[in-house]
């Protein structure tokens, strides 16, 4: 089942596009809090984005960039500000398509169906795990904290993965081993420290002090 993300600030249209889009049997999810948008996007990992343009703290040319730094996931814009500027503007900001309200639902949902066949048909979504602002996109081997983004090597990624999708406990040092070199073969377990410290610095960089917190005598946590 495909998932829409709505990003509106009026309820009536978002709840009104809500109900509409799930009788087509799509997951919907709208924005509940429009300051923070990118980590409800990375909880919600939906497949398109319907995004308003006009919205309080930031507009949504600044959330559709926001969300091309991590996603290549497909963005139309749904707006009354439909002059030739706003339309130029959203596809340089990283818009797929741009929806002039008011607009027809049944013509809305023809393009949501053609938009989600033509991206997903051949292209994979971008998988991307998010703790205290801290985006891991994993298809892409990065790492993004506000401004800044980090190249990851393989280690590296792997590390962030899985304490990141353990976010809530330790994970003990056998088993990031384990994931980190995926064989029964012995491996120093000094190999690890020093990859997990690498990373530290690396951390430290963008300012993320004390991101990766060590448990000691069971392993390592994110913090």
């Amino acid at each position: 089942m495909y998932k829409i993300f709505i990003v509106e600030d009026d309820e009536m249209i978002a709840g009104g596009l809500k109900r509409h889009l799930e009788s087509w049997g799509y997951a919907v999810e709208c924005a509940q809090d429009l300051g923070n948008v990118m980590t409800e996007f990375v909880r919600a990992s939906p497949h398109l984005v319907l995004m308003d343009i006009k919205l309080p703290f930031y507009n949504g040319y600044h959330w559709c960039s926001e969300i091309r730094k991590i996603s290549k996931v497909p963005v139309i814009f749904l707006s009354s500000a439909a002059d030739n500027m706003n339309i130029v503007m959203a596809v340089n900001m990283g818009g797929d398509d741009f929806i002039a309200k008011p607009f027809d639902l049944d013509v809305l949902t023809v393009k949501i169906q053609a938009m989600l066949r033509r991206s997903y048909d051949f292209v994979s979504q971008s998988v991307v795990l998010e703790h205290r602002g801290v985006m891991l996109n994993l298809t892409e081997a990065a790492l993004l904290y506000g401004s800044e983004k980090l190249e990851l090597t393989k280690n590296e990624l792997r590390i962030l993965q899985v304490l990141m999708e353990n976010k809530e406990k330790v994970v003990a040092r056998d088993t990031l081993m384990t994931k980190l070199w995926e064989s029964d073969s012995y491996v120093d377990e000094n190999t690890l420290s020093v990859n997990v410290n690498r990373l530290r610095k690396k951390l430290e960089s963008v300012g993320l002090l004390d991101f990766i917190q060590t448990k000691k005598g069971i392993g390592y946590r994110v913090g």
